[in-house]
């Protein structure tokens, strides 16, 4: 064997049980993700309300990359849906619900303080609060996703495309789908929008 001459020592197939394999392994560990998630912010806030506006929108986070890559392909454009897809919608659950907690938590400091102001005007003002920090932040996230999108080559295309999309719409969902949900499923009985 020399520069001209060479020899295939050995190669391997992916079949149709590796795929598989992924496949099972990848919806394994979203799901155990986001089960972890919801004890954790059940265990954080002490609150199931908090929880399920969580879960809602990190599942709606990772159907709408699924919905993007889907898109794109229809209109020509073809991501590989491999294990970077998996590793890259587990960043985007981890972006997102960082987001959020964000947000609770200063719902959680506003409501503590206990003033008069009805629980809607809370909620909003401490979203307005966490608001230039949260846009601050994903600005500049993407800004990195954006040149490793269009500079990082093939193998991390299909990464930073639903790094773009997931990291859009988490802050998106934090905002306008995980915070109404908590306002709905929060409100006291009785119709009172009073603060307790």
């Amino acid at each position: 064997m020399d520069e001209t001459h060479f020899t295939i020592s050995s190669s391997s197939k992916v079949g149709a049980t590796v795929a598989d394999d992924i496949k099972n392994s990848a919806f394994e560990a979203g799901l155990f993700s986001i089960i972890g998630i919801f004890l954790y912010i059940l265990i954080r806030f002490r609150k199931w309300q908090y929880s399920t506006g969580a879960i809602v929108a990190l599942i709606h986070d990772s159907l709408f990359v699924f919905a993007s890559f889907a898109i794109a392909n229809a209109c020509g454009i073809s991501f590989e849906i491999d294990q970077v897809f998996v590793a890259a919608i587990l960043t985007v659950i981890g972006y997102s619900i960082n987001d959020t907690v964000i947000i609770f938590d200063r719902i959680r400091e506003f409501l503590s303080i206990g003033t008069s102001h009805d629980r809607n005007t809370i909620f909003n003002n401490a979203i307005n609060s966490t608001l230039s920090r949260t846009l601050i932040t994903s600005g500049t996230t993407l800004i990195t996703v954006v040149v490793l999108l269009f500079f990082g080559g093939e193998v991390l295309r299909g990464f930073s495309f639903a790094l773009f999309v997931g990291i859009v719409i988490g802050t998106y969902s934090s905002i306008f789908i995980a915070t109404p949900i908590v306002v709905d499923f929060d409100t006291p009985k009785g119709g009172g929008a009073k603060a307790q």
